[in-house]
C-alpha cells in the first residue's frame, strides 16, 4: 500500500493498537509508562477481534501495528495476528527486545501471517543500549531477535529514538541497520511524554543537522529511512533538492504526497483501554472503540478533522510555505503548549514572511555538536 495513494481523510496509513501496557523493560523514553503486569481493563480477545473487524472497514490491506508495552505480554497476540490476517488486514508488530522473543515465537508470528517485525535499537553498543533500556542483555536479545526475524522470512524494521543521550550513536546504529538487513530505519525524534519527560531533546539546530545527515543516509543506504514526529524531514529533503513546496515526486520515500503522515492525518492510535488518539504521543482522546467504531472516530471527530486541515495551523507552522508537505509534529506542539495546532518547537525553519513569536523548546546544552 503506497502512502501517496491513501486518502487520509478516509483512512489512516498507520493504525496502531497498543494491545497492552505490560512490559518487562523500563526504558527511559517509554511513552506508555509501561508496567510489569497487564491492566485488568485492557481490551479482551473478543473485543480486540471486533476492533480489527471494524478496522477492516477502512479498506483492503489496512496497516495495523500491534504495540505496547510489549505486545507479546499478551498470550493471544498470535491469535489476533492470525485473525487480522484472515480478514484482510496487514498485521505488523513492535515487540520489546527481551528473552521472550525466541526464534520459535517469531516463527509462530510469521506462520500467523505477520507482515513485518519492528525492533528498537537506540544505541550502537551493548552497554549504552542496555543502560538506555534499563535492562541488561536487551541489546544482544534484540540482535538475536532481528536475525531470527530475517531467518523466518519476515521484513525487519529498526526503530531508534533520537534525544541528547542517543544522538551521537546514530552513525553506529546506521551500520547495524545495514548489517542486520533491515528494510526500513524509522528514526523517532523525542516527544516529552511518559518517561520521556525526563530526557533532554536535541536542539532545533541539531535536529536540522540530523535530518540533513539522514537525507545523505537515505541516498546511499540499502534500506529506507523515515522519521517519526519529525515531518520537517520532508521540508529538508525538498530544500536539498532545491524544489518548491507542494512539488510532485514519484520517489519511494513518499515525499510526493501533499501531506506526510502526521498525528490524526494518516495516523491513529488506540490504547489498551480502547481510547482513540491521533497519536500515542498526543494524549487528547477523540472517543473509545468500546463505544464508537474506529472508522467513524477517525473520519468524523472534530479533533481528527482539525488535524487534517494544514491551513488551521497556528504560529510559524501556519505561516510556513511547507505546511502542506510537513505540518510539524502535532504531538510535540501539544506536549509543549497543550494546543495540537501550535507550532512545532523542534523545527528551526522560520518562514520569510513570519514576524511573530517563535515556539520555545527546553533542551540541554550538551547537544552542541553535529550528528556526523
Amino acid at each position: 500500500m503506497n502512502p501517496r495513494e491513501i486518502d487520509t481523510t478516509e483512512r489512516p496509513f498507520v493504525l496502531i493498537w497498543e494491545v497492552t501496557q505490560a512490559c518487562e523493560l523500563a526504558c527511559k523514553h517509554c511513552r506508555a509508562d509501561a508496567e510489569p503486569l497487564r491492566h485488568p481493563d485492557e481490551l479482551t480477545t473478543a473485543e480486540g477481534k471486533q476492533f480489527l473487524e471494524e478496522a477492516r472497514r477502512f479498506g483492503d490491506e489496512q496497516l495495523v501495528v500491534l504495540s505496547g508495552g510489549d505486545p507479546l505480554a499478551r498470550e493471544d497476540t498470535v491469535e489476533l495476528i492470525d485473525h487480522g490476517t484472515d480478514i484482510g488486514l496487514r498485521m505488523t508488530l513492535t515487540p520489546s527486545g527481551t528473552a521472550s522473543l525466541t526464534p520459535e515465537r517469531i516463527q509462530d508470528l510469521a506462520d500467523a501471517g505477520l507482515r513485518r517485525m519492528a525492533l528498537s535499537i537506540d544505541c550502537g553498543s551493548e552497554a549504552a543500549h542496555d543502560e538506555f533500556r534499563q535492562e541488561g542483555g536487551s541489546f544482544e536479545q534484540t540482535l538475536q531477535a532481528a536475525r531470527a526475524t530475517r531467518a523466518a522470512g519476515l521484513p525487519l524494521q529498526i526503530n531508534t529514538t533520537v534525544c541528547a543521550e542517543t544522538v551521537d550513536e546514530l552513525p553506529a546504529i546506521r551500520e547495524l541497520v545495514a548489517d542486520l538487513g533491515a528494510v526500513l530505519w524509522s528514526v523517532f525524534f523525542l516527544v516529552p511524554v511518559g518517561r520521556g519527560r525526563v530526557l533532554d531533546p536535541i536542539s532545533p539546530d541539531r535536529a536540522e543537522c540530523v535530518m540533513e545527515w539522514l537525507c545523505d543516509v537515505a541516498d546511499d543506504a540499502p534500506f529506507g529511512v523515515k522519521t517519526t514526529e519529525a515531518p520537517h524531514y520532508r521540508r529538508v529533503a525538498l530544500q536539498r533538492r532545491d524544489e518548491p513546496e507542494g512539488v510532485s515526486h514519484s520517489s519511494p520515500d513518499g515525499i510526493g504526497r501533499r501531506m506526510g503522515v502526521t498525528a490524526g492525518n494518516g495516523f491513529a492510535f488506540v490504547s489498551y483501554l480502547g481510547d482513540v488518539y491521533p497519536s500515542g504521543f498526543l494524549p487528547d482522546t477523540a472517543g473509545n472503540v468500546r463505544e464508537e467504531g474506529i472508522v467513524d472516530v477517525y473520519r468524523d471527530s472534530n479533533l481528527f478533522q482539525s488535524l487534517r486541515d494544514s491551513d488551521a495551523l497556528r504560529g510559524k507552522c501556519g505561516a510556513c510555505e511547507y505546511r502542506h508537505v510537513c505540518g510539524g509534529s502535532r504531538s510535540r506542539a501539544y506536549a509543549y503548549t497543550q494546543d495540537p495546532l501550535a507550532s512545532d518547537p523542534l523545527c528551526a525553519y522560520v518562514p520569510d514572511e513570519y514576524n511573530g513569536p517563535l515556539p520555545e523548546q527546553s533542551f540541554s546544552t550538551r547537544d552542541a555538536s553535529s550528528a556526523d
